[in-house]
């Protein structure tokens, strides 16, 4: 009898797309044919593409967690979400979350002009966004300005938390309950910050699957990269890897912290 506690991927996506051939940022790009591949594979080997909401009940053990469960995220909310992610998704009935940069919504990704040559995309509008959560897709903050959250003061980084998820509920009519950390950037007092700020989870940039010992505010991801096949994917779904240093630490020191308050 298996007792191991059922694991649960989050796939982070960033954008989906046709894009040249490249070397770096391979994880900030996949292309539209590979990731309409990646969903059917999905369906034909009986994955549950679970919404945040009903994963995070899964992991608190609220309910049983499916042994082939993930989350589709896809950080930024690219406009190119909308013409290449989203058909596919609606075709196979599957449930994802963006997160969206308050503040630059319909503007372009600015942050890629530190890398010459890099094409600078753009982001969705605030239209756009309330059309994909009226489709019953899930919007989550990625604060306010995409900066490193663990690089500001407690200050700056309260006003990226709660300003951001206070003008995402203003676009969308409804409440926004889950966070990305931009660049994966995050300290203890972040964690706390978004605890009070009211979010239910917060997505980090840590790999590994994440299971009932992961703090919601702390919750591993898989990156999908643009090199990533049939074979290459099905391996980050079903091999069950060790988790990375960097998440076993994080796990450590939440756990250590709770048990000392």
């Amino acid at each position: 009898m298996n007792t191991q506690p059922a694991r649960l991927s989050i796939l982070m996506y960033h954008q989906v797309g046709v894009f040249a051939p490249m070397r770096e940022h391979r994880a900030n790009y996949c292309d539209h044919r590979r990731f309409a591949a990646q969903m059917d594979l999905l369906a034909r080997l009986g994955y549950r593409v679970l919404g945040l909401d009903d994963a995070l009940a899964g992991l608190r053990g609220e309910r049983p967690l499916p042994a082939r469960a993930v989350v589709l995220t896809f950080d930024d909310a690219y406009d190119n979400f909308a013409e290449y992610a989203w058909p596919v998704l609606e075709r196979h009935g599957f449930r994802a979350t963006v997160y969206a940069i308050s503040g630059r919504l319909g503007r372009r990704a600015e942050w890629f002009a530190k890398d010459p040559g890099r094409p600078i995309p753009t982001l969705m509008s605030a239209e756009r966004l309330r059309e994909l959560h009226a489709a019953g897709i899930t919007i989550g903050s990625h604060s306010v300005d995409h900066l490193k959250l663990g690089m500001l003061d407690p200050e700056a980084q309260r006003r990226q938390l709660v300003d951001s998820r206070a003008a995402l509920e203003d676009v969308l009519g409804a409440p926004v309950h889950h966070l990305c950390y931009p660049f994966g950037s995050f300290d203890r007092t972040t964690v706390h910050l978004a605890g009070e700020a009211g979010y239910r989870s917060a997505t980090t940039c840590l790999r590994g699957a994440a299971g009932p010992d992961d703090h919601p505010l702390v919750l591993p991801r898989k990156a999908i990269s643009f090199g990533d096949d049939r074979l290459g994917y099905w391996w980050k779904l079903a091999v069950k890897h060790a988790p990375k240093p960097e998440l076993v630490e994080w796990r450590r020191r939440l756990a250590g912290a709770s048990a000392s308050g």
